[in-house]
């Protein structure tokens, strides 16, 4: 009897986290949609959107310029914008899982600064691969991203043979400066293209259409799928790998995929909207803090409030100092390099309490 009503009240727990989490995220799209220099009315985007949806014609009651405000500007910022938080959020709570660490995120891990590094040599060099086409930036983004991680962990293996989680830490930061340095070289030699890089590296999704949203969605389907099914493998992980090999599971190969799944998601979410810091290192640790370990419901719950923070951060950002523009990296980094600071403290506390 007692088990049955601790699995009901746990079921009943993840079911109103899912309610009010996505509440959360359809209330950020319609705020993202409606506020702007022009204002749009809530009811107005609900006819537009189901006068797209049904294929019949707008209603004479909403101004037809709102149709393009909506469906061409605001939208696909929007979407776009949930997206990429989805995909950090996600990310950055299969990173800290797997290492056992709430400071493990795709930022101190120097993903993230790999996959930039990959992004603006693609401005830098104008690259662009016959068969990719649009693709070229995403894929050459997930491939540094890819070499990146596996340096890092390469490095911290010499390091330390254990490969701590502090060591590998500790490398990502390491590396990080250093493509940080990379990319710095970069922007001293460029010419024409400065403008467009200095304004990628700060992170925006400003003046992003549809095309951004149809290049980051495949890559942000197969890292989520990837991770959603070894969800499993990664709360035998978070114990340890010892403790995973005694029940079944093969770590090396499993650790392998998550870290794929991991750059695939960082490096697309990277090449769409520059580096955006900080939304896989406290969005996952507050649903830890919350609703718990379980990376079944962690991994869902995480990307549905990142999406709809980095919404509501680009919300901000476009309204803060209207009718400019702020990067939505700065409203990140304002917020989440304070919290970054409390949970590393909160850490050095509870060692000196075990100690």
């Amino acid at each position: 009897m007692e088990k049955r009503y601790i699995q009901t009240f746990l079921q009943s727990k993840y079911l109103f986290a899912y309610f009010l989490l996505l509440s959360l995220l359809i209330g950020a799209m319609l705020i993202g949609i409606s506020i702007g220099t022009v204002k749009v009315a809530v009811v107005d985007i609900l006819k537009i959107v189901y006068a797209h949806i049904s294929q019949r014609p707008l209603s004479n009651e909403v101004n037809p310029m709102y149709e393009n405000i909506v469906m061409n500007i605001r939208m696909p910022r929007v979407i776009l914008s949930g997206l990429i938080g989805a995909s950090l959020a996600i990310a950055g709570a299969a990173f800290q899982g797997l290492l056992r660490n709430p400071l493990a995120d795709p930022y101190t891990l120097g993903v993230s600064s790999g996959a930039s590094v990959g992004a603006v040599m693609t401005i830098f060099f104008s690259l662009s691969i016959p068969f990719l086409g649009i693709f070229t930036l995403p894929v050459v983004s997930i491939v540094a991203s890819f070499i990146t991680i596996f340096v890092v962990l390469f490095f911290a293996k010499r390091i330390d043979q254990s490969m701590r989680v502090e060591t590998i830490i500790l490398t990502g930061v390491i590396f990080s400066s250093f493509l940080g340095a990379f990319i710095s070289l970069m922007i001293a030699l460029t010419g024409e293209e400065l403008r467009q890089i200095i304004g990628w590296l700060l992170g925006s999704v400003s003046m992003r259409g549809w095309d951004y949203v149809w290049i980051i969605l495949p890559f942000f389907i197969i890292g989520s799928v990837l991770l959603f099914i070894h969800a499993t493998e990664l709360n035998a992980m978070s114990f340890g790998e010892e403790q995973a090999k005694h029940l079944g599971v093969h770590v090396e190969r499993k650790k392998m995929i998550i870290l794929i799944a991991g750059s695939i998601l960082t490096g697309a979410a990277v090449a769409v909207s520059g580096t955006i810091g900080f939304v896989g290192l406290v969005i996952p640790h507050f649903i830890r803090i919350i609703w718990g370990q379980d990376h079944r419901h962690l991994l869902p719950l995480s990307m549905l409030a990142g999406a709809a923070f980095l919404i509501m951060a680009d919300l901000v950002s476009r309204i803060i100092i209207a009718p400019s523009e702020l990067p939505i990296g700065v409203i990140t980094a304002l917020i989440g390099a304070p919290i970054f600071a409390f949970i590393l403290m909160k850490q050095r506390l509870k060692r000196k309490e075990i100690i």
